[in-house]
């Protein structure tokens, strides 16, 4: 196949993925500008996005690409070092016109990789893939003390920028990028044809604009979100409360939901017909599966209040009265205990 067995083939395909690349560059800087702008939207196009069947099958799709452009631009290195030999050890004597970014191509990847790496893990890992993984409480990352819900997207940003090193590790990607896709706008475009002298300085003009905006934009958001976490503004800012208020309130209402059917699946076990089994079955329930309700829910009142101080939950006020309920029929359930032990006893 030529895609595989010549030079201009593997190139084709360098330029084929770096094409969707680029496209997946412009499209990411567009959403970061959304937070940059409207965090709340930014979290609703996170929450939209999460885990769905179609951002599952855009994120194979793009690390796949990831994975090609990668593979062939180590391969397409390998093969042109073993084309020129011991060439490769004599004195350069490229012409000056000929760009330092074209010589260190794989090296800017490699800076890139390396960038992607810790992008991916401050933020995919946490979001997407913690969806996948788990959502109970002790699974998820914290955010100042306080599990946070992987679709909120701005605690995350909070969590990484208020580190002092995130800001300089994502520059230095930046400026690795702005010379790998300065180079690669223009070269995938002579790969495919475009090769001659007025395309080929029209399309080095555009790619110089196109990256130029593309990583001033993910720069100004780097120190914009620094400035912001730095500030806890993602942590205090009353609409982002909200928003961290919505998601605590479905965790106190799955409190309660998953209390009432265990409860009602414990009394559906016994005949209705013996009051004795059915008092034994109760004073069980509560002396041995209700406190574990109680605890959950008071980390939920607990975590909300950290969270979202500044917005009044009704769910989570509702679970927090619930909670004390619950702790008095528990410690009453308790005091039956006994008794019902010595009454099985005689």
């Amino acid at each position: 196949m030529w895609l595989t067995s010549s030079s201009i083939g593997r190139k084709f395909v360098m330029a084929l993925t770096g094409v969707c690349l680029v496209l997946f560059v412009t499209f990411h800087v567009l959403m970061n500008s959304v937070a940059l702008l409207w965090p709340v939207a930014y979290n609703m196009i996170c929450e939209f996005l999460g885990a769905n069947w179609y951002a599952l099958v855009a994120s194979a799709g793009l690390a796949a690409l990831f994975i090609i452009h990668i593979f062939y631009a180590v391969w397409l290195t390998v093969q042109n070092r073993r084309a020129r030999g011991a060439d490769r050890y004599l004195v350069n004597t490229r012409p000056p016109q000929v760009e330092w970014s074209s010589k260190n191509m794989l090296v800017l990847g490699i800076v890139i990789l390396a960038f992607l790496v810790v992008h991916m893990t401050q933020f995919w890992a946490k979001m997407q893939l913690q969806e996948l993984v788990s959502h109970e409480l002790t699974a998820l990352p914290e955010v100042a003390g306080t599990p946070a819900s992987p679709a909120m997207g701005t605690l995350f940003l909070q969590l990484a920028f208020q580190q002092w090193w995130t800001p300089v590790v994502y520059i230095i990607g930046f400026v690795a990028l702005w010379f790998h896709m300065n180079h690669g706008f223009w070269s995938m475009f002579h790969t495919i044809g475009w090769d001659n002298n007025t395309w080929i300085n029209r399309l080095k003009c555009i790619g110089c604009w196109w990256t130029s905006i593309v990583v001033l934009l993910f720069t100004a958001q780097a120190i914009v979100f620094t400035v912001r976490a730095h500030d806890n503004y993602y942590l205090t800012n009353y609409e982002l409360q909200e928003q961290y208020g919505e998601f605590w309130e479905a965790r106190a209402e799955a409190v309660t939901t998953g209390f009432e059917a265990a409860a009602a699946k414990v009394m559906k076990s016994v005949p209705e017909n013996d009051p004795a089994a059915m008092q034994a079955a109760q004073i069980k329930f509560f002396v041995e599966e209700a406190p574990a309700y109680v605890e959950e829910a008071q980390k939920v009142v607990e975590y909300a209040g950290k969270q979202c101080p500044d917005v009044s939950v009704k769910a989570v006020a509702q679970l927090g009265r619930f909670a004390q309920q619950l702790e008095q029929q528990i410690g009453y359930a308790k005091q039956l205990a006994p008794q019902e032990n010595a009454s099985n006893n005689e």
